[in-house]
Parts: C-alpha cells; sequence; structure tokens
C-alpha cells in the first residue's frame, strides 16, 4: 500500500512561515536542494493546499528562466509532469499535471491507495496535513529543520493534534546545519 508522507521545511521552534508569512529563512542550498530532487523522485502524486499549489506554480514555466542551473531544471522536470490534487474552496480551475479534489481528502487518499500506481503520496501543506493527521492518514513525518526561530506562525504540527507515537528511521545533517528527520508512525496492531 502506498505511503502518505508530509514533508516540509520547520524552523527550530515548529514553524514553517515566520508570522508574517515569510519563508525566506528555508531557501536551500545545493546540497538541500538536490536532496528535495531526490526525494521528489519517489513520490507519486502529491496533494496540496491552494495557498501551497499558488506557491508552486512558479515551476510550470520556470524551467524557461535563462538564469536557472541544471538543479533547478532537473527540479522542474520532475515537478511539473507529478500528479497533483489541489484542495480548494475557492480555486474554480488548477494548471499543469493538477486537478481539483473531487472528494474530501480522506476519500481522495482512499481511492489513490487503492489505484495501482508506485510512489509515495506526499502532502504538502499545513492545513491539509492537520486534517490528514486527525483523521490517522499519515505514515510518515519528513521534517527538514532549519537552524532558526521565527516566533510564530503556522506551525508544521496541528496544536490539537491526539498522541501519535513514531520511530526514527532516517537522520541527516547538512553542511548548512540543517537537519532532516524522517520518522514513521507507529501502528498498533488491530
Amino acid at each position: 500500500m502506498r505511503s502518505v508522507t508530509y514533508s516540509m521545511n520547520v524552523s527550530l521552534d515548529g514553524y514553517i512561515v515566520g508570522p508574517d508569512g515569510d519563508f525566506d529563512w528555508t531557501g536551500p542550498d545545493e546540497e538541500v536542494f538536490r536532496f528535495w530532487i531526490d526525494e521528489i523522485r519517489d513520490v507519486g502524486v502529491h496533494l496540496l493546499g491552494r495557498r501551497l499549489y499558488e506557491t508552486m506554480l512558479y515551476w510550470e514555466t520556470a524551467d524557461q528562466d535563462p538564469s536557472f542551473d541544471d538543479s533547478m531544471r532537473e527540479w522542474a522536470a520532475l515537478w511539473n509532469p507529478l500528479p497533483k490534487v489541489v484542495f480548494s474552496t475557492t480555486l474554480s480551475t488548477v494548471q499543469g499535471h493538477a486537478r481539483l479534489a473531487s472528494g474530501g481528502l480522506a476519500e481522495e487518499i482512499e481511492r489513490l491507495r487503492a489505484e495501482p500506481g508506485e510512489g509515495d503520496i506526499a502532502i504538502g501543506g499545513a492545513t491539509l496535513a492537520a486534517q490528514a493527521a486527525a483523521a490517522g492518514l499519515i505514515d510518515e513525518y519528513r521534517v527538514m529543520v532549519y537552524p532558526v526561530l521565527v516566533g510564530g506562525g503556522t506551525p508544521f504540527f496541528p496544536r490539537h493534534e491526539r498522541r501519535v507515537d513514531l520511530e526514527l528511521v532516517e537522520t541527516r545533517t547538512f553542511g548548512s546545519k540543517v537537519v532532516y528527520l524522517r520518522h514513521r508512525v507507529v501502528r498498533q496492531p488491530s
């Protein structure tokens, strides 16, 4: 069965964006960017909330930018054809290889898990991930921790989450002192 993963950059105090909506502190160096390129290769479909979808629209035409280096072109070549499902109550259309979700999050994940296919079901965006976490649908949390305290903003983890036991399955420290943590949800036998 395909795993549901939640991956985001996060400040040491647990936020994906600061109190002013800024996330410029997450700009990856070449080593971290290369890591994200390798990670996206294992994704079969990406679920996004409206805000993250709109942020990532940049990549739809970014490969035409003459200032792009090889890594940026490689990311765009992997990201653009990747199937995406956008959850929004305000958008009526989406672009590229995206479609608007036709059902609720749990129904979409159940349908995607039942379909033949390879690669993880990745969730992007704190609001969408909080819904998936509340329903017990996330199998892995993947966190890229940046050495900065932003003092507030949008938290990576929902504030009213139930207890979830995790198993650390991978760590990596980058030259920039960014730390990657990958935890698998420990499921109790039923």
